[in-house]
C-alpha cells in the first residue's frame, strides 16, 4: 500500500528480490503485531476479572494499539523509543538521550518527528 501510495513507482531492478523485501516487512509487521497482541493480553490477565473490560471494549483497545503501532512504524526505531520513552515512561530528554546513546537535541528531533505523526493521524497532513 505504501508503494501505491508514491507519485512515481519505478519498476524494481530485481522484482524477486523486491517482493522477497516486501515478504520480510509484512512477516516482521505481522510478528511485532502478534507481540503485541500478546503482551497485551499477557497484562489484561493481570487485572482483576471483577475489573477487566468486556470483549468489546477489548477489541476497541487493541484496535487502536494497532493503530498506534501502525502510526509509530512509520518513524525510526530511535525516534519510536524517544516517543514511548517520554509518553509512556515519563522520561525527560536527557535521560532518553542517555539511554539511546544520542544528545539531547536529536531527542527533541525525534519528539517532534512523533508529535508530528500523531497531528497528522488526528488531523490529516498540515497545509
Amino acid at each position: 500500500m505504501r508503494l501505491l501510495g508514491r507519485e512515481e513507482l519505478k519498476a524494481p531492478r530485481e522484482p524477486r528480490a523486491f517482493l522477497v523485501a516486501i515478504a520480510k516487512g509484512l512477516l516482521f509487521d505481522y510478528f511485532r503485531r502478534a507481540a503485541l497482541e500478546q503482551a497485551y493480553l499477557t497484562e489484561l490477565m493481570l487485572i482483576p476479572e471483577a475489573e477487566q473490560p468486556s470483549v468489546e471494549e477489548q477489541q476497541m483497545i487493541l484496535e487502536d494499539l494497532k493503530n498506534i503501532d501502525n502510526l509509530l512504524g512509520t518513524l525510526s526505531s530511535k525516534a519510536r523509543a524517544a516517543f514511548l520513552y517520554n509518553r509512556l515512561d515519563g522520561l525527560g530528554h536527557a535521560e532518553i538521550a542517555e539511554r539511546l546513546g544520542v544528545s539531547v537535541p536529536r531527542v527533541r528531533q525525534y519528539l517532534a518527528q512523533g508529535m508530528r505523526q500523531c497531528y497528522i493521524a488526528l488531523y490529516g497532513e498540515p497545509t
